[in-house]
C-alpha cells in the first residue's frame, strides 16, 4: 500500500475525510474540499470532512468535474483513494443532469421529463416520490408531469437521487428598464467587482433556461447586494426583493436609489402599515409568513388563505424574485417558491447551512449553488477586512457552578451563557478596544440589558423600534456613538462599515449560520485597512463551550482559526503605546 507521510489527507470508505491542520498545504486542502465537501468537525489537529450527494450536486451545478475532485484528492491523500468513493463521486456527479425538464410544445398544462437513458426513466416512473406526478409516457425517453408542479418534481428528483437539469424558462415579467449608475446620488464612483459582476453572469447565462435560478454564495461584506443589483440590470423586468428584515429592506431601497436609476416611485415597500407595489417591490419573510389571526394551517385549504399576505407573488407580474440570506427562508416561503417555477430565482447568501437541515429544498426549489468564493480568497484580495477570532473560556464561580449541575437540561444553557465573570472579560476587552468601533452581541434580552445599564450603552432588540433602530445604527455610522449592545436582530443585512471588533457574550446555541453572520458585522474593509476581531467569551466545560465549538465550524471551512485563550490572558486597559500588542502577538 503506498504511503505518503507527509501527505495531510486521509479519505475513508464511508466518504469522511480528515484534514491534518498543521500541514503546510492545510489551506490548500481546505479551499479544494470546501468546493465539495462539508465540514463536520474542527478541533485543535484533525478537521472531519463528509462529501455527501448533495455537496457534490452543488459542486456539479458551479461547473466543478468529477476527475478535478479526483486528481485533487488524489494530490493530498496520505492513503489511496478507497475505490467506492472514487466511484461515487463520480456517480454522483454524473446524476446531475442525467433527466430534463422542458416545455411540452403541444400542451401548456404539462412539461416533459426527458432522459436519453429508457431505463432510467422507468426507474422513476416507479420511484415513490415522483410517481405522484407523472401523468403519462410518450415513448422510451419522455415522461409527462403537471406544469404546476414543476418545484414538486424536482423536490421528488432531488430524494430519487437523481436532480433534474430545469430547461423548462421562466415568464419574463413586466419589462423594467434600469441601469447601474458610475457615480452614486452622492457623487461617489461607483463599479462592479469582477467577482460580482462573475457571480451574476453566471445566473443570468445570457438568459438562456439553463440559466436563472440558483444561489450566489459570497461573505458578509462582499457586497451580495450589488450582486442582486447586476442582476436586475440583465433582467431588465419587475422585481420582488425578500429581506430578513425591515431594516434590511430599507437598506436595499437605498442602494437601488443609490446606485441604479430606478426612481423613488418604482421602489414599493411591503413593510408594516405600508403595502406598495410598485415595479420594484421589497418586503420581508416576516410580513410573507404573517397569518389572519386565529387561523390554523388545517383550518385553511390553500396557502392564499393561510397566508394573505402571498397573494403578493402574484400582483407584480415578477420577472425576478430576489431570496437575500436565503439560509433564512421560512417553510411557509418554501411551498410558495414550489409554485413559483416559471419565475427566475436568485438567492443570496453567505452560507447555504441551514439548521433546519432544508439545503436539499434550497437546491431544488431556488436553485443550486451557482458561484462562490472562499472567505479568504477576498481577504487576501482587501475586499473583505482581515479577521482574528478568540474564543475566551472562563470558569463559572462555584455559586454558578453548583446552580448548573443541579439545573434541567434544558436550562443549562442560559445558567452558563449567564455567568457573571463574563461581564469581568468584557470590562477588559472594553477597556483594550477603547476607541474602536465595537459591537457587543448576545442572545438574551435581560442579559444584554443588563451590560447596557452596567456601561451606559445604547440597545437593539427586537423591541427597538424601527426608526430608533436606524438612527442608532447612522450615529454608529458616523461616529457619533463607537459602541452597540445588539441582540440577534443585527445578525442579518446590517451595514456597519467601520464596525471592527465584535464581543459575542452568547449565541443562540450551536448555530453555525449566526456565527458567520455575526463575524460578517464586522468584514467590510476599513478606511485604513485595519484588522478585525471577533471574540466569543465562553463558560468552559460547559453546554456553552460544547455549543461554541458547533457555532465554529463554518467558519472553520472558511479558513478562520479561532486563538483558545483562557480568562487570566486577557489584559485590560494598556498605554497607547502597547495596544494591539499582546492579543495581536497571541493571533499572529
Amino acid at each position: 500500500m503506498d504511503f505518503r507521510v507527509d501527505a495531510p489527507l486521509i479519505v475513508q470508505s464511508d466518504r469522511t475525510v480528515l484534514l491534518e491542520v498543521n500541514s503546510s498545504d492545510y489551506e490548500a486542502v481546505r479551499d479544494h474540499l470546501a468546493r465539495f465537501a462539508e465540514l463536520e468537525k474542527s478541533p485543535e489537529y484533525i478537521h472531519t470532512y463528509r462529501i455527501s450527494s448533495l455537496s457534490l450536486w452543488n459542486a456539479a451545478a458551479a461547473g466543478l468535474d468529477a476527475e478535478g475532485i479526483i486528481s485533487g484528492l488524489q494530490r493530498f491523500a496520505k492513503y489511496p483513494l478507497p475505490d467506492n468513493v472514487v466511484f461515487e463521486i463520480r456517480d454522483a456527479i454524473g446524476r446531475y443532469g442525467r433527466v430534463r425538464l422542458t416545455r411540452d410544445p403541444y400542451d401548456s398544462e404539462r412539461l416533459r421529463l426527458t432522459s436519453d437513458e429508457p431505463m432510467l426513466l422507468i426507474e422513476l416512473e416507479k420511484n415513490q416520490f415522483l410517481k405522484l406526478f407523472v401523468l403519462d409516457r410518450l415513448g422510451p425517453h419522455t415522461l409527462q408531469v403537471p406544469a404546476s408542479r414543476r418545484g414538486h418534481v424536482k423536490q421528488a428528483l432531488v430524494k430519487a437521487g437523481y436532480p433534474a437539469e430545469d430547461l423548462v424558462g421562466y415568464l419574463q415579467g413586466a419589462p423594467l428598464e434600469l441601469q447601474l449608475r458610475a457615480l452614486t446620488t452622492d457623487e461617489t464612483p461607483f463599479t462592479v467587482r469582477g467577482y460580482q459582476r462573475d457571480a451574476a453572469e453566471i445566473f443570468w447565462a445570457n438568459g438562456d433556461d439553463a440559466g436563472g435560478a440558483g444561489v450566489i454564495v459570497l461573505p458578509c461584506g462582499a457586497g451580495k447586494t450589488i450582486v442582486g443589483m447586476v442582476a436586475m440590470a440583465q433582467v431588465q423586468t419587475n422585481t420582488l426583493i425578500l429581506t430578513p428584515s425591515t431594516v434590511a429592506a430599507r437598506q436595499w431601497r437605498e442602494e437601488l436609489l443609490s446606485k441604479t436609476t430606478l426612481t423613488e416611485d418604482q421602489i414599493g415597500e411591503y413593510i408594516g402599515e405600508r403595502k406598495e407595489i410598485r415595479p420594484v417591490t421589497v418586503t420581508t419573510y416576516q410580513i410573507l409568513t404573517h397569518r389572519k389571526r386565529g387561523t390554523k394551517a388545517h383550518d385553511a385549504p390553500s396557502l392564499a388563505e393561510q397566508y394573505p399576505h402571498f397573494a403578493l407573488f402574484s400582483e407584480g407580474n415578477w420577472g425576478l424574485i430576489i431570496y437575500d440570506e436565503v439560509h433564512l427562508l421560512p417553510a411557509p416561503v418554501f411551498r410558495i417558491t414550489a409554485e413559483l417555477q416559471a419565475r427566475r430565482r436568485l438567492g443570496l447568501t453567505a452560507t447555504l447551512v441551514r439548521e433546519d437541515n432544508r439545503e436539499e429544498d434550497v437546491f431544488s426549489l431556488i436553485g443550486p449553488k451557482k458561484y462562490d468564493v472562499p472567505w479568504h480568497d477576498l481577504e487576501r484580495q482587501g475586499w473583505i477586512a482581515p479577521a482574528v477570532c478568540y474564543e475566551i473560556r472562563v470558569a463559572m464561580s462555584e455559586d454558578e457552578r453548583m446552580t448548573y449541575i443541579m439545573a434541567e437540561q434544558r436550562q443549562k444553557y442560559r445558567v452558563a451563557a449567564d455567568a457573571t465573570i463574563k461581564l469581568d472579560i468584557l470590562d477588559k476587552l472594553l477597556a483594550y478596544h477603547e476607541g474602536d468601533r465595537i459591537l457587543i452581541i448576545g442572545m438574551y434580552l435581560e442579559q444584554l440589558e443588563l451590560i447596557a445599564k452596567r456601561y451606559d450603552l445604547p440597545i437593539i432588540t427586537g423591541k427597538t423600534k424601527v426608526a430608533e433602530r436606524e438612527e442608532l445604527y447612522e450615529k454608529f455610522r458616523n461616529g457619533e456613538i463607537t459602541t452597540l449592545v445588539v441582540s440577534k436582530v443585527a445578525n442579518f443585512s446590517i451595514d456597519l462599515p467601520d464596525a471592527n471588533v465584535a464581543i459575542q457574550i452568547s449565541g443562540t446555541f450551536g448555530s453555525r449560520q449566526e456565527e458567520a453572520q455575526r463575524l460578517g458585522r464586522i468584514l467590510r474593509p476599513k478606511a485604513n485597512g485595519g484588522q478585525a476581531y471577533f471574540y466569543t467569551i465562553v463558560t468552559k466545560e460547559t453546554v456553552d463551550q460544547d455549543f461554541s465549538a458547533n457555532r465554529q465550524r463554518f467558519l472553520t471551512e472558511q479558513g478562520y482559526r479561532y486563538l483558545i485563550l483562557y480568562g487570566e490572558e486577557i489584559p485590560g486597559a494598556l498605554p497607547h503605546t502597547q495596544r494591539r500588542v499582546l492579543l495581536d502577538d497571541m493571533g499572529s
